[in-house]
């Protein structure tokens, strides 16, 4: 039996540089898993669309296909946008089983990835000494999401014994602006601000400027093309996949398609 496409599943951006983000990160998993069908789709600006790659994977036969939305901040639910875009394609194709995922979330291996590009950019700038940072995410996502973007906060500053702010570009919390000025009423002048952005979107952009324009000394780059974000796709996909497997007939008698085990040694996105 065939195991299921994986349709990497993005945002998409008016900025081809942005867009060259997700592309490589299809690349790679492709790399890593060459016995799957890896697939690219965007919900805006970019092509493919999610109906493109409905018509791709008709083309090439498709059985099943997992979506799975690159989406750090949402950990229960894929957005309103992501579930009409599969909806809209389902009756287009009535033959194929299509799932989506539950999004990447904010995991916390991710926090790795910040303290990577943050000490990359302390580095870049000079800075030896910090006594605040701002944790800066895209929205607040879901609820259970929310959630997680705090205890993520928390264990960012436990690890790092400096006073951590939240900041959020969508004014569900306080602006990364309000953030740093909070450390500097509490008397901190060394400031950094490590960002939960999965890519240099208009979003980050603008919220990159605000941080550097209220005298935060370093500012990350986004997560990027890491390969710990393909380890939490495969995750999604995975658990997906076996959904699909039993959802078939009780008397099918097939086996788990190959590629699709549960893949061991991360966090949950209970962590």
């Amino acid at each position: 039996m065939t195991a299921p496409s994986l349709v990497l599943l993005a945002s998409g951006s008016t900025d081809s540089h942005v867009a060259q983000v997700v592309h490589t990160l299809r690349k790679r998993m492709q790399s890593m898993r060459p016995s799957l069908n890896v697939q690219l789709a965007f919900l805006s600006h970019c092509e493919p669309t999610c109906e493109q790659i409905g018509t791709i994977l008709a083309k090439g036969e498709a059985e099943e296909a997992v979506f799975v939305p690159l989406d750090v901040t949402r950990a229960h639910k894929a957005s309103d946008q992501a579930v009409e875009a599969l909806d809209a394609i389902r009756p287009q194709h009535p033959g194929m089983a299509l799932r989506l995922a539950r999004p990447l979330g904010p995991a916390a291996e991710l926090l790795t990835v910040v303290d990577l590009r943050l000490r990359q950019a302390l580095s870049a700038c000079h800075a030896d000494e910090l006594d605040g940072l701002v944790f800066a995410v895209a929205d607040s996502g879901d609820p259970r999401g929310n959630a997680l973007i705090h205890r993520r906060a928390r264990q960012w500053r436990a690890h790092h014994k400096l006073p951590v702010q939240l900041a959020y570009a969508d004014g569900s919390g306080q602006s990364v602006t309000s953030a740093v000025n909070a450390l500097r009423v509490q008397g901190r002048r060394s400031i950094a601000v490590g960002f939960f952005h999965l890519d240099a979107d208009h979003v980050y952009t603008a919220q990159a400027e605000l941080a550097r324009e209220a005298g935060a000394i370093a500012v990350s780059a986004p997560l990027g093309d890491d390969v710990r974000l393909l380890d939490l796709a495969m995750c999604r996909y995975s658990v997906a996949a076996m959904d699909l497997l039993d959802e078939a007939p009780a008397n099918s008698g097939t086996n788990p398609p190959p590629g699709t085990e549960i893949l061991s040694g991360f966090f949950t996105i209970d962590d």
